[in-house]
């Protein structure tokens, strides 16, 4: 306990004085998490609403990899993904290994078939003439999608916050692909590794209470927006 006490008073301490390398692997760890989690917005939350709405040839096999792709090991994802883009790989032209770039592109492959897979469930739960009756009415595919979206909302955000845990936690795949460099590559999750390898258990644990405290602020925000949407008007019950 004294160890998690020490941590916790150095975290304050840290805080508190605005330690300049503490400032930069924040600021990086919510560039690489922020960009990675809306890149996977982007494309899991369309692509599970055209899953759970659209039938066609070969949609369970589509379905069954993005339901394995939520289980995939991040550090399969880091091993592929350092693959592509190694020098000799086939993107090693690029120039992306051991960059922030490399990592928000493996934790988008990580994320993004968990938002997929969420996004899916939580339009396949409305009821299942809904769409049906939004069509009746005239609506444009555009509109269809967007009282869809209104209507999973809740879930949607669901998927969103754990979208963002699982990268804000990924430890494995950043290290591979980002190489934890120091003024370049380094966040919170790679950085308390590298001091509990070190031995210096205060500072790891004062690390790892700023990462808490920083997942806990942001699911909070996206928690408090979602249980928002519960009081508008339209809350995903049809009548």
């Amino acid at each position: 306990m004294e160890a998690v006490w020490r941590g916790l008073v150095q975290a304050f301490r840290l805080l508190f004085t605005l330690d300049p390398e503490l400032l930069e692997i924040v600021y990086l760890t919510l560039k690489v998490c922020g960009l990675a989690t809306v890149i996977s917005v982007i494309i899991g939350v369309p692509l599970g609403i055209f899953l759970a709405l659209k039938e066609f040839p070969g949609r369970r096999l589509v379905v069954s990899l993005v339901n394995t792709g939520m289980g995939l090991p991040p550090v399969v994802v880091g091993l592929w993904v350092s693959f592509l883009l190694w020098r000799s790989g086939p993107l090693g032209r690029l120039g992306l290994i051991y960059t922030p770039t490399a990592m928000v592109i493996a934790q988008a492959f990580i994320a993004t078939p968990m938002i997929t897979g969420l996004s899916m469930a939580a339009v396949q739960q409305l009821p299942a003439k809904l769409q049906a009756q939004i069509m009746a009415m005239g609506a444009s595919p555009w509109q269809l999608y967007w009282t869809i979206i209104r209507e999973a909302r809740l879930g949607l955000l669901a998927a969103v916050i754990a979208g963002f845990g699982a990268v804000v936690s990924e430890v494995g795949a950043a290290s591979m692909v980002g190489g934890n460099i120091m003024h370049h590559t380094r966040v919170l999750t790679t950085a308390t590794v590298m001091e509990v390898s070190r031995g210096h258990f205060d500072l790891a644990m004062a690390l790892g209470f700023i990462l808490l405290g920083l997942a806990f602020s942001i699911t909070a925000f996206l928690t408090f927006l979602q249980q928002k949407a519960r009081g508008v008007p339209g809350n995903g019950r049809v009548k």
